[in-house]
């Protein structure tokens, strides 16, 4: 029984028919059936498709039940067949043994008319009678039947065949309540409850319920929520165990940025000490360049010795950075010392600074003499291999 308000209703409706209309409803009943055949045979009967449908006939004042699309009579009774003390019809105990093994929130009782009882008319509509399609086949009722709508009960069907575009085929189903009211009563009295009344169709039914909407007795549904519980439940774990996941993702990526930040410091430190062993291994290097291509203190004075003759003595010998040489000294002959200079290998362009001046106190002459230490020249630096020198 539809349970929502009227404003909702149509939008229920067309929900019903939008799921009703799609592939899933066939996909998951095949789905489902696949799986239930993996089960033992013993545990199918729980997993069923829910709604278990039987069947009531009433003929020559006697009452048969089926199971929907069985042929076998499970159980019989005649009108009125059990009373209690106090006069009042209870349900007869062969219905009560025919469904004791049915599961009471799966027990689903239609009662079925013979077709010969009933009037059916197929209908063309437009699409957007869709919405309230029973309360147009209200309206449809007068026109298509010789009944007016208070003396009948109806349903409809839909769809049944092509329709043009633009419209669909719908079947309106229409029983009278002089035929169907005692039939109810009947039931009623024996504490019998339908939850639809169809038309007979081989060994099931039409598909269409005649029973008003007010009249289908509202059945208390606990595996419904249970079912519902255990939805919220499956939602929630899955929202813990998503956030679960986030979380070890953050810790992950947390740790992760710790040890980038941790090795990203190791680096800059490992940096830092290539910087300073290349700049030790530049300093070290320029040193010993600067060693190889200047001309040791010591074999300068060794060439300076070896040259000046023994006549000759020094006040005073200097060298400055840039490579220049200061001679001050007295000899006996100071202009000859340029002779004896210019073969040196490691000093070059010597003369003298200043005139030449004779001292009283020594006889000798005082000199003062400048030169350039000749600094060796680096060798040439070899071409690339296959390439051009510059």
């Amino acid at each position: 029984m539809i349970t929502a308000t009227p404003s909702l209703r149509p939008w229920v409706e067309r929900v019903r028919r939008g799921w009703r209309a799609s592939p899933l409803p066939g996909f998951l009943g095949w789905w489902g059936g696949e799986l239930r055949e993996l089960l033992p045979p013993r545990w199918r009967g729980w997993f069923g498709s829910g709604a278990d449908w039987h069947l009531l006939q009433h003929a020559d004042a006697q009452w048969t039940l089926r199971r929907s699309g069985h042929a076998d009579v499970l159980a019989r009774w005649e009108d009125g067949a059990m009373m209690a003390a106090d006069g009042v019809h209870v349900a007869p105990a062969v219905l009560d043994d025919a469904l004791g093994r049915v599961d009471r929130e799966d027990l689903r009782l239609a009662l079925l008319l013979p077709p010969a009882l009933a009037l059916r008319r197929t209908l063309t509509l437009p699409l957007a009678a869709r919405d309230n399609l029973l309360q147009v086949a209200g309206f449809e009722v007068d026109r298509q039947t010789p009944f007016q709508l208070a003396q009948v009960y109806y349903a409809v069907r839909e769809p049944v065949a092509p329709a043009p575009p633009g419209r669909f085929g719908a079947e309106l189903v229409v029983a009278t309540r002089d035929t169907l009211d005692p039939l109810l009563a009947r039931l009623r009295a024996q504490g019998i409850e339908v939850d639809a009344v169809d038309l007979m169709l081989g060994d099931g039914r039409l598909g269409a319920n005649l029973l008003p909407p007010q009249q289908v007795p509202r059945r208390a549904r606990p595996r419904r929520r249970l079912n519902l519980m255990l939805a919220a439940a499956c939602v929630l774990l899955a929202l813990l165990m998503l956030g679960e996941w986030l979380h070890n993702r953050q810790l992950a990526l947390t740790q992760m940025q710790t040890e980038v930040a941790a090795m990203r410091g190791e680096a800059q430190q490992v940096a830092a000490l290539r910087q300073q062993l290349q700049d030790n291994a530049g300093a070290a290097g320029f040193l010993a360049r600067r060693k190889h291509d200047t001309v040791a203190m010591l074999g300068l004075l060794q060439e300076v010795t070896e040259r000046l003759p023994d006549s000759t003595w020094l006040e005073r010998f200097s060298v400055d950075n840039t490579g220049q040489v200061g001679f001050q000294g007295q000899s006996q002959q100071a202009a000859k010392l340029l002779d004896v200079l210019k073969d040196s290998k490691l000093i070059t362009d010597a003369s003298f600074q200043g005139s030449i001046q004779p001292d009283p106190t020594t006889g000798k002459e005082r000199f003062y003499l400048t030169a350039r230490v000749n600094q060796p020249k680096p060798p040439p630096a070899n071409p690339a291999p296959g390439g051009s020198a510059p």
